[in-house]
């Protein structure tokens, strides 16, 4: 319930107005994903729409050069007309001009400078009248307020007044980043196409039909957008996407009449004429992660003007391409679809709970690893939509589930998990680490009662531990002690082993239980060979162990034992209660007769593997037990078997063999060939010359019972 809780609280968060300045991230964070791992998807020479543009190169190129824009129409007109008589579909002006230097009333000589140049803008007027006539090129104008800023007088004549002149406003959020166009605008009481749907309806020969919420179909294509009465573009990465002419190219293009350039490059093509300076009409967009270096990259016509390109790429990009992206939009019909409220909730609701699960159910950094996995995969999952138009939530949810999963990890740590800590601390030092967290888990105290289970019980015990404890003082005998069976606890439980109990220097241990491991006799093998090269260390290096070395004794034996908690109903232990445990505990015992270290039953050796390398001692009745086992002594891991270690294990199984054949004289010389430097060789070569001499009786047993525990 709490889990939930959070979740739907974080998820709200998210989607209410106090996180509208992150909403559009979502789109932008898409687009700059997009480009950088997919790069172009489509070849820019077919985008439906292309770019003229006012650039560096137009500005210092004459006769364009220290002159203002105003002077500019007449080539303005020469350059449209070239691009519409090779074939475009339609001419859009991104650039207002919104005075004629022929109504300039600057005195100039004895009159005024516009009636000195009156005419300067006829062909201009011209190009634009025939264009407007055969319905081929659209003005722009800028609304706002009671004083738009539209085209000079002529201009609007000449096309024939607002039947070919359309808003070119655009829609900025509330961060000031454009990520959506206006479809329409009201006009002196009219609704009126935007520059973008205007120009892709004559393209497409169809006129925009808009419904009384103000969706617009356009072609069959009803056009999608979240924000009422606009349309979310779907940007390109880089500069490349729209081909992009420089005027002072075209105008030299068109100066020598090559009309098979315009051909080739703008037949069917919707072309806008716009400024891509960086000092006019530059806005952030949804692109901005993903912007390029602008430049005129187009092959070019003429080699009259140098191409001028930025040294470095900015944030921003000319409205022109906002217009031309829209455009092409509306045509390929790949607008941005954005889902509602809703599914936004539904969504930052969803990754919020599995935030919150996984911070309630895993330790705080396996939660983190886990929500980092999950953003990750929302991210792709949201890329591969936004391939197919769809801009799915990714910063809702991002802050959603980083909320949910920092208040869940608080709420645990503050409430829920304060007993639980109380808990693990008071029971830290009685109870195996499996035994709290089971408990823990289930939600129930500790009862009496066990199982039985196959483990492997490991039993050690310090040779002469006796006259040790005579030798020291309590407090030194203490010291070590806890060094001690500290190291070696450390080594049993770093192999998956649950340290049973401790009986002054003996160490009981179990593995296999309370935790499940298939493999608990090879750890047992393993921590068994560390226990002796840790012992190895600390008597090398431990201050405490220099006056006193320390030599241990390690028996295992595996085995079907109970395994629970044993005691009286006020008091009990988690503990291994069967006749396995005893065996171990003979075959500690066994290693003071043989000289040994490290001694297993045959149970364990079958459950190792061929990882060990064991030598087969004897086989023995111990006490309290009328059944005859094979011991094995463990030397060493397989890998790490020596030579010398090897000849002595096929010597001592060769005189084995002949010890239990009765051939006594042959045991002998096998066992001897060891016996100066293996005490187990030389209790049997002494045994095996005396019974060569004296040969036993028919019922001879070769079992060795040992009476000692």
């Amino acid at each position: 319930m709490m889990v939930a809780a959070i979740a739907l609280v974080c998820a709200a968060a998210s989607v209410s107005p106090l996180a509208r300045p992150i909403r559009g991230l979502s789109l932008d964070i898409l687009t700059a994903l997009r480009w950088e791992i997919f790069g172009h998807r489509h070849d820019p020479a077919a985008s439906p729409a292309v770019v003229v543009a006012i650039d560096e190169e137009s500005l210092r190129t004459p006769p364009f050069k220290g002159a203002p824009m105003v002077t500019w129409t007449g080539e303005i007109g020469r350059v449209m007309a070239a691009t519409l008589e090779g074939g475009a579909k339609v001419a859009g002006l991104d650039i207002v001009i919104p005075a004629s230097i022929e109504q300039s009333e600057i005195p100039f000589g004895e009159g005024m400078l516009g009636e000195k140049v009156r005419g300067f803008d006829r062909d201009f007027l011209r190009a634009l009248a025939g264009a407007a006539a055969n319905s081929k090129v659209v003005l722009g104008e800028i609304l706002g307020g009671n004083q738009p800023v539209k085209p000079s007088a002529g201009q609007r004549v000449a096309v024939r007044q607002q039947q070919n002149i359309r808003p070119l406003n655009v829609f900025v959020d509330s961060d000031d980043i454009v990520r959506r166009l206006p479809l329409s605008f009201a006009v002196n009481g009219a609704k009126v196409p935007s520059m973008a749907v205007e120009l892709a309806s004559r393209a497409l020969g169809a006129p925009p039909e808009f419904d009384e919420r103000g969706r617009l179909t356009l072609a069959g294509y009803r056009v999608p957008g979240r924000v009422p009465n606009t349309m979310t573009l779907n940007f390109e990465g880089g500069a490349d996407d729209i081909p992009t002419f420089s005027f002072a190219d075209l105008r030299a293009c068109a100066v020598k009449n090559d009309k098979d350039y315009f051909r080739r490059w703008f037949a069917g093509k919707v072309v806008i004429f716009g400024s891509v300076l960086d000092i006019e009409d530059r806005q952030q967009t949804s692109k901005r992660f993903a912007t390029g270096i602008e430049g005129a990259r187009a092959p070019r016509c003429a080699a009259e003007s140098t191409p001028v390109t930025a040294d470095f790429r900015i944030s921003t990009i000319a409205g022109v391409y906002i217009h031309a992206t829209a455009v092409n939009n509306l045509i390929s019909h790949n607008a941005v679809v954005e889902p509602g409220p809703p599914v936004r909730f539904l969504i930052s609701a969803l990754f919020a709970a599995l935030a919150a699960v996984a911070a309630w159910r895993l330790i705080p950094l396996n939660a983190a690893l886990t929500w980092t996995g999950m953003v990750a995969t929302g991210i792709a999952g949201a890329m591969i939509a936004f391939n197919h138009a769809l801009a799915l939530p990714i910063a809702e949810p991002f802050l959603a589930s980083l909320f949910a999963l920092a208040a869940t990890i608080g709420f645990r740590f503050v409430v829920a998990d304060k007993d639980r800590r109380l808990l693990q601390k008071s029971f830290a030092l009685y109870l195996a680490p499996h035994v709290i967290n089971r408990m823990l888990s289930s939600n129930k105290l500790p009862e009496l009662g066990g199982e039985t289970r196959n483990v492997t019980v490991f039993f050690s015990d310090i040779e002469g531990f006796s006259l040790i404890a005579e030798k020291m003082s309590p407090d030194s005998l203490m010291e070590l002690m806890n060094e001690y069976l500290s190291a070696m606890t450390d080594v049993i439980e770093r192999h998956g082993g649950y340290v049973d109990k401790y009986i002054g220097d003996s160490i009981v241990a179990v593995f296999g239980a309370p935790a499940d491991d298939p493999d608990h006799a090879a750890n047992a093998a393993r921590a068994a060979l560390d226990c002796c090269t840790q012992l190895a260390e600390l008597n090398a290096s431990s201050a405490l162990f220099q006056e006193c070395k320390l030599a241990q004794r390690i028996g295992i034996n595996s085995g079907e034992a109970l395994v629970g908690n044993f005691g009286s109903r006020r008091r009990f232990n988690y503990s291994v209660m069967s006749d396995a445990v005893n065996l171990a505990s003979r075959l500690e015992g066994a290693n003071k007769f043989y000289g040994t270290t490290v001694i297993a039953s045959e149970t364990t050796v079958a459950l190792t593997g061929e990882a060990f390398a064991w030598r087969e001692l004897d086989a023995i009745r111990v006490k309290g037990r009328t059944q005859a086992l094979k011991i094995y002594e463990l030397l060493a891991l397989s890998a790490g078997l020596t030579s010398a270690q090897q000849i002595l294990i096929a010597n001592y199984a060769d005189g084995l063999a002949r010890w239990r054949a009765r051939e006594f004289g042959c045991a002998a010389e096998y066992f001897g060939r060891s016996a100066d430097i293996d005490r187990p060789a030389s209790l049997f070569a002494a045994r095996a010359r005396e019974l060569a001499q004296n040969p036993p009786g028919e019922d001879w047993d070769p079992i060795r019972t040992l009476q000692e525990k």
